[in-house]
């Protein structure tokens, strides 16, 4: 006859084992990122879930105790076009591209380095860390130039530069409130809004402003969590490590297409600018940076020199 009591105490003590065994496997892993920086774009779906929230604010604090410097950037297009709808303000489009106009990017800064970098800390400090809410504009950390485009008019065939109004592009990033906030082994959260250099307001793409703010930091590691796994080949495999060359030529016979086409740009930027490696990967997937981070299979799309 069975001893149920005596099973049970044989599953929790394999069960702790196993445990055990996963966090010594990660030991090496731990000692790579010992006090490096680690820049961490969130957004998506993944921002959306309060599950996903908090298991996200959980391994971010956990990064700090582990001894690596987590910095997050956050996006926020939904939640800056839902606002905008509630207020029953009507946003522009020119050449397919969203116009930022003066009430729009009051808005922008309300939800992006109000709302949702507030609830990003709380949630952080919450589960055990103590992190920082910030914008482009503390300490003057992110510069910008307005942003221009140029868009083929399809009934002339002449190109065009669209205004796009309050948008900017990262021209200058002084990392010293960064810094100084690494330093006290806080967590920055930050928020890609951040004055021009006509001292106006602009709203900067999340992707483009945290890739730039790694480049400053010289972070061994930008990650990227979106809302697909990461780069996928012709068959829709996983392609788990990428070079430059390798990606750019991806990107040629049409592999690498669509909207990942400026995501993987972003990465090949952040490259250019110091940032060791850019990977891209779900952040749907619950500890998808600490899979990437701590695990000799990781999680994503690693691209480096």
């Amino acid at each position: 006859m069975t001893d149920d009591s005596s099973t049970a105490s044989q599953n929790h003590s394999t069960s702790g084992q196993n445990r055990a065994t996963i966090i010594s496997e990660a030991l090496p892993y731990m000692q790579r990122y010992d006090n490096r920086t680690i820049v961490v774009k969130y957004g998506g779906h993944a921002m959306g879930d309060p599950g996903l929230s908090r298991a996200f604010a959980r391994d971010i604090t956990l990064l700090r105790q582990s001894g690596v410097h987590p910095v997050v950037v956050h996006g926020g297009g939904p939640q800056i076009g839902s606002m905008l709808e509630r207020l029953g303000i009507k946003s522009e489009f020119r050449g397919g591209l969203r116009v930022t106009d003066k009430a729009t990017v009051e808005i922008v800064e309300m939800v992006l380095a109000g709302g949702i970098n507030k609830n990003i800390v709380n949630t952080i400090n919450y589960e055990g860390g103590r992190a920082v809410g910030l914008c482009g504009k503390d300490g003057r950390m992110v510069i910008v130039d307005k942003l221009t485009r140029t868009v083929v008019d399809p009934g002339s065939n002449i190109e065009k530069i669209v205004d796009l109004g309050f948008v900017g592009e990262p021209k200058s990033v002084d990392p010293t409130v960064l810094k100084l906030v690494l330093k006290e082994n806080l967590i920055p959260v930050v928020a890609p809004v951040a004055p021009g250099t006509d001292g106006e307001t602009y709203n900067v793409n999340a992707d483009t402003f945290s890739g730039a703010v790694a480049g400053a930091l010289n972070a061994s590691r930008l990650m990227f969590l979106t809302d697909v796994p990461g780069v996928l080949d012709k068959t829709g495999t996983l392609l788990k490590h990428l070079t430059v060359a390798e990606a750019r030529a991806l990107i040629l016979d049409g592999t690498i297409s669509g909207g990942m086409i400026p995501k993987v740009e972003t990465c090949i930027s952040a490259l250019d600018r110091g940032v060791e490696g850019v990977v891209i990967l779900n952040g749907k997937v619950p500890h998808a940076v600490l899979l990437e981070l701590f695990t000799e299979g990781g999680a994503g799309t690693l691209i480096t020199r």
